[in-house]
């Protein structure tokens, strides 16, 4: 079967009248997930870092670095926009495809749509329907592959983001089937290796895929409109054995996946939004920890051990610890850090992920005290369900045990409208009240919206 082709085809005749309400609803719940993301990884060393870079480069006033308060050409514009939404770690994602779509097809749609209305206008319906086409042409491959792309070495935020960001954007250049296609293609071809190894080892450069794929995506989508040729079968590749699929795993893909209930059900429906800033295997333990924190006001001097116990991958993982002064990264994937700083902080935010926060002797003393364990019993719930259980042993020989199945944020727990709406605030505490009233109001109907620009100066 020719399953990329199949795959660019249906995204290339997606419009916003195909879709369903809940569909409609769900993107603009990612939208703002994104939102608050950028938002809140402005405080970061590494992003303050990468943004002056950016703004150094001194493109052309395009499109919208969010929240930094300047424009720059679109390419660039989407580069810090998906590097900002990547950084915090609190970013959406798909458990099926162990990627985070959002951080690359968002801020390409959004650069690209500011771009080409100052000649056109692109409205709100465009957008959403730009970001439906993204997430299925970024999740159904990364779905094909999922876990053996990552244990081979890759990070599909950015390998298969970009596939996402090339589809989004070759729908708002007007493209037909072949143009997107070869922008499928096309995205195979120069798509970033992402090295997972990057991430493991605590770099900060990992903060950086899903704004790479989203940049990479817009090249992708303008060389297909230059009249460049990609590949129309880029996935399962030829007879040579060399399509995208196969070169990045060390398995036979499930290439069923890519076309699985395709027009039927979109993968948008599937995607998670985290209420905390860390990795999705450590969200379990955070979210007992903050139960038992809160049910038994318990601080860091009331604790003598804690033991969390969890599946396979998530020992692998999440389950090493910090030292003074590490990286975010390490932090953001480092149980013993997040339940540490959940005891100390009795949150998990913006403001437990930083720099300065990482530089706390008493909190990264405290980390030594977090024992993470593999369990065979959670581990068998794996995938179903990212199941973890977290054991406090007080300092008077109590021990206080929580386990939890499905954290919040899952489709089956979801995180609301509301809820959404007040990460946005917790996130952006340095923004105006009204002004982020205006703006998420127009996100929660951007159906109705004419120009894109409305809402991407105000998110400035």
């Amino acid at each position: 079967m020719e399953y990329s082709r199949k795959l660019s085809d249906f995204c290339a005749d997606l419009t916003f009248n195909s879709l369903d309400d809940d569909v409609v609803e769900k993107t603009k719940l990612c939208i703002l997930d994104y939102l608050a993301n950028v938002y809140g990884s402005l405080e970061l060393d590494a992003v303050k870092g990468v943004a002056s870079y950016i703004k150094s480069l001194n493109g052309p006033d395009e499109a919208t670095c969010v929240g930094l308060g300047f424009k720059t050409g679109m390419h660039n514009a989407a580069f810090i926009n998906g590097t900002a939404a990547e950084a915090i770690e609190s970013q959406d994602g798909l458990r099926f495809g162990g990627n985070h779509p959002g951080t690359a097809v968002i801020p390409a749609a959004f650069a690209v749509a500011e771009r080409l209305s100052v000649s056109r206008k692109i409205g709100g319906k465009e957008i959403i329907a730009s970001i439906v086409s993204g997430y299925e042409a970024a999740d159904r491959p990364a779905a094909a592959m999922h876990p053996r792309h990552t244990l081979s070495g890759f990070l599909p935020t950015g390998t298969t983001g970009t596939f996402g960001a090339a589809v989004a954007v070759s729908k708002l250049m007007g493209l037909n089937a072949d143009g997107v296609s070869n922008a499928f293609g096309n995205a195979g071809y120069i798509l970033p290796i992402s090295m997972a190894e990057q991430l493991m080892g605590g770099y900060t450069i990992k903060i950086v895929q899903g704004g790479q794929a989203a940049a990479s995506g817009i090249t992708a989508a303008g060389l297909s409109e230059a009249g460049i040729t990609g590949m129309p079968n880029v996935l399962e590749g030829t007879q040579l054995g060399g399509g995208f699929c196969k070169i990045t795993t060390d398995t036979d893909p499930a290439y069923e996946r890519i076309t699985d209930r395709l027009g039927e059900h979109y993968t948008i429906m599937d995607i998670y939004f985290k209420p905390y800033t860390a990795c999705r295997h450590t969200h379990g333990a955070a979210q007992a920890t903050l139960e038992l924190v809160a049910e038994n006001d318990i601080s860091p001097k009331d604790v003598d051990k804690v033991d969390v116990f969890t599946y396979g991958i998530g020992v692998i993982a999440v389950g090493k610890g910090v030292t003074k002064n590490d990286s975010i990264v390490n932090a953001q994937f480092s149980i013993p850090y997040v339940v540490s700083v959940t005891i100390a902080d009795k949150e998990l935010g913006p403001a437990q992920l930083t720099e300065r926060r990482l530089a706390d002797n008493d909190l990264i003393d405290f980390t030594k005290k977090v024992t993470v364990n593999y369990d065979d019993d959670l581990n068998k719930m794996y995938p179903e369900k990212t199941a973890s259980r977290v054991e406090l042993t007080l300092k008077g020989g109590d021990v206080l045990k929580r386990q939890v199945e499905i954290p919040k944020g899952d489709p089956r727990d979801p995180m609301s409208s509301g809820d959404l709406l007040n990460k946005v605030i917790q996130f952006a505490p340095k923004r105006n009240r009204d002004d982020l009233k205006k703006l998420t109001e127009m996100i929660l109907c951007l159906e109705t919206v004419e120009d894109i620009r409305e809402v991407t100066e105000m998110m400035g």
